[in-house]
């Protein structure tokens, strides 16, 4: 009687064993999340240790100091920049918007060293993701590193929404992803532009082999009426108008923070997410041109709302993604904006009555060489 039982119990053991054997599918989920085991615990506190001894050293507060010794290149002799941040050349008068280096309060930025910078980063691929303002910053980063790379031993290279600048004896490549609200932006019935809020794989495939990964999105989150960027939102089959627009950035950043947390190791990849770079223009109360000097401080910083929302998603994500915030910095470099010089002079009349029309200034994005070269500066410290 008791080998009866004892075959009985076996055959129901093996039984629930078979019912609860994991499927492809969940298997797939358990590998995704396999940086989370109990087994890998002293790596990622090794990761999260150097997340906490960062929030040390807080880049974000300090002064800006007129330092002879900037810029750090010569826009003349990089021909990676782009012509509307190419200010002198535009017909700029003045040249001391390149020379102010940040001074953080407690800790020092280093300089930034090209060979030292790519020696770091051999064998590895770093990606800028966002909106026409990353691509400012990726055009700084790569003018920073570009004339220490012999000519026939750098490319710059195009795929979809990405392109790369290859610096070849160290097989580093420095990218820029064209992503400006990092959730899928669609066409749909009669050209409608609609904003997914829940998709977002068909821009985060070109993310997913990166070593170093900083993102931004803000700007395009909150255009005005007249420039909103999508005509309709949808999240799963509901479809709305509009909503609140930080109800729908948040919305975004937290399916992006679940696809990094989902996707990314924290061994392998290292994530930045670079807050919002301040505008000087007539909606906030600054006009930029003619500026020709950084504010001296802020009594009383102004905190961005994106930002409260930005902090709140990286909280609760399980993956440590750095936060670098440029934004209190920024906001005292009003001089630091094209202003009228986005594009090459021009003889005559028209000219000089564009020169005047301050009120078509370009007040978002940064001259360079310029403040992006200094969040660059930033953002080799925190690598």
């Amino acid at each position: 009687m008791a080998s009866s039982f004892l075959l009985c119990f076996l055959a129901f053991s093996l039984l629930l064993i078979s019912l609860f054997r994991p499927t492809k599918s969940s298997k797939l989920e358990i590998e995704e999340l396999s940086w989370l085991d109990d087994d890998n615990n002293e790596e990622i506190n090794m990761v999260q240790s150097r997340h906490d001894s960062l929030r040390k050293c807080d880049f974000g507060s300090g002064k800006w100091v007129y330092d002879q010794t900037y810029p750090l290149y010569d826009a003349a002799t990089c021909p990676y920049l782009s012509t509307r941040v190419t200010c002198r050349k535009n017909g700029r008068p003045d040249s001391d918007y390149e020379k102010w280096r940040w001074k953080p309060h407690g800790c020092t930025i280093p300089r930034f060293d090209a060979l030292e910078f790519l020696g770091r980063m051999r064998r590895k691929r770093i990606m800028l993701v966002g909106d026409s303002i990353m691509r400012n910053q990726w055009e700084s980063l790569v003018c920073l590193v570009e004339s220490v790379v012999p000519t026939d031993r750098k490319t710059v290279t195009y795929a979809g929404p990405t392109m790369a600048f290859h610096a070849l004896d160290f097989e580093t490549s420095i990218e820029f992803c064209w992503a400006p609200l990092l959730v899928e932006l669609k066409k749909g019935r009669g050209n409608k532009r609609i904003l997914h809020l829940d998709l977002i794989e068909e821009n985060a495939k070109y993310w997913r082999a990166a070593d170093v990964l900083v993102f931004d999105s803000a700007h395009w989150w909150t255009h005005s009426d007249k420039w909103t960027s999508w005509d309709l939102l949808m999240e799963g089959k509901r479809v709305a108008p509009d909503m609140n627009r930080m109800v729908a950035y948040q919305k975004g950043l937290r399916t992006w923070a679940k696809w990094v947390d989902l996707n990314l190791d924290p061994r392998q990849s290292r994530v930045i997410f670079r807050s919002m770079s301040p505008r000087h223009n007539r909606d906030n109360g600054w006009k930029c041109y003619k500026q020709r000097e950084p504010l001296g401080y802020a009594s009383h910083p102004h905190v961005p709302e994106e930002m409260m929302v930005l902090k709140g998603v990286l909280k609760n994500m399980r993956f440590p993604v750095y936060l670098e915030d440029i934004t209190a910095m920024s906001a005292l470099r009003k001089d630091g904006h094209p202003s009228v010089y986005t594009q090459a002079a021009t003889a005559g009349g028209a000219d000089k009555h564009h020169r005047t029309d301050h009120t078509s200034a370009d007040c978002s994005h940064w001259c360079l060489p310029g403040v992006p070269d200094i969040w660059n500066e930033v953002l080799n410290a925190m690598l």
